[in-house]
């Protein structure tokens, strides 16, 4: 084959220090469109950003050359910056790990979907439950001892 074709979606959840209710409703716009325009500056592609007080979700779109893993940490350093400079909220950070599970292209507008209904979703499910049932669905391995 002379070229290389690729479909690369992942389904990304990180959530605030100890899951502190932190992304105040006022600025959370705010920060979901500066989410997007760091994967954007990166070379990948924002498809949809949500989330409520205490975590986000992002289904995002990247090249064969991109790192998962660098993508989310500088993310995570550039976002958390942003908010300590723009909204002066110096305690402020990211927990350090972050869930991220790959989505087929059937599967993409019930992500999106799901991601722009996060406040109605969390008022009938938990965080935690919600995020064990990721890792269970997607037969991630998990010591529940080390999720929260």
């Amino acid at each position: 084959m002379p070229s290389t074709h690729l479909s690369l979606h992942y389904h990304v959840v990180f959530s605030t220090k100890e899951r502190h209710p932190l992304i105040d409703q006022a600025w959370r716009v705010r920060l979901h469109a500066y989410l997007g325009g760091v994967i954007r500056d990166l070379g990948g592609v924002p498809e949809c950003v949500g989330g409520i007080a205490d975590h986000v979700h992002l289904l995002i779109g990247l090249k064969a050359t991109h790192r998962l893993c660098d993508v989310i940490r500088e993310v995570k350093v550039s976002s958390s910056k942003w908010v300590h400079e723009a909204i002066g909220l110096r305690e402020f950070a990211w927990q350090d790990g972050y869930g991220a599970f790959t989505v087929s292209e059937n599967r993409r507008e019930a992500i999106q979907l799901y991601i722009q209904n996060q406040e109605a979703h969390h008022q009938a499910r938990r965080f935690q439950d919600e995020y064990l049932a990721f890792l269970r669905q997607a037969g991630v391995e998990f010591d529940e001892r080390y999720v929260w």
